[in-house]
């Protein structure tokens, strides 16, 4: 797995880190910040609202099948997700064929979701991390990586987390 970690800093991550299963945090309050927090609500088709997406019972039983796999923090939401998604294909070329990586998207300035259209990168869009029930801060916490929330988005530097589960 240090490979993967290796290689996300290679690419360009400001932390990589090594994870066992019991290291994710989940609960399904994340859900609430979701539903009353985010102005995205509904509005992407990797969103936990949108219809026919897994419910968190569902994610928490598909995820916590996984072993491991690795943490990428990054300062911009796009390459974390483009980090994400490299590791996620690497993993896989390498034999772990259950790979799969969740970042928040950034694929498109408005999701085709918007339009009721179908997603125009349906084979590389992904959950958030956080919109499956895990609850980041205290996962990213327990490596003593940064995070805070932010009392002034245009001050603060933003702290971008993904995960990829490799088995």
């Amino acid at each position: 797995m240090q490979k993967y970690a290796d290689r996300a800093l290679a690419l360009g991550a400001a932390d990589a880190v090594v994870f066992d299963i019991d290291d994710i945090v989940f609960d399904p309050r994340t859900l609430l910040k979701c539903m009353y927090g985010c102005t995205d609500w509904g509005k992407n088709h990797t969103c936990p609202s949108r219809p026919g997406n897994p419910t968190m019972e569902q994610y928490k039983d598909m995820l916590t099948r996984y072993k491991k796999g690795i943490i990428i923090h990054t300062h911009d939401k796009a390459l974390s997700q483009k980090i994400s998604f490299q590791i996620e294909g690497e993993a896989f070329r390498d034999g772990y064929y259950f790979a799969f990586s969740m970042s928040d998207c950034a694929l498109c300035k408005t999701c085709a979701a918007t339009e009721d259209a179908p997603c125009r990168f349906m084979y590389m869009a992904r959950p958030a991390f956080h919109s499956v029930g895990i609850d980041v801060f205290k996962t990213v916490r327990k490596f003593s990586l940064p995070i805070h929330t932010l009392t002034d988005q245009d001050k603060e530097e933003q702290n971008w987390y993904s995960a990829v589960f490799i088995d």
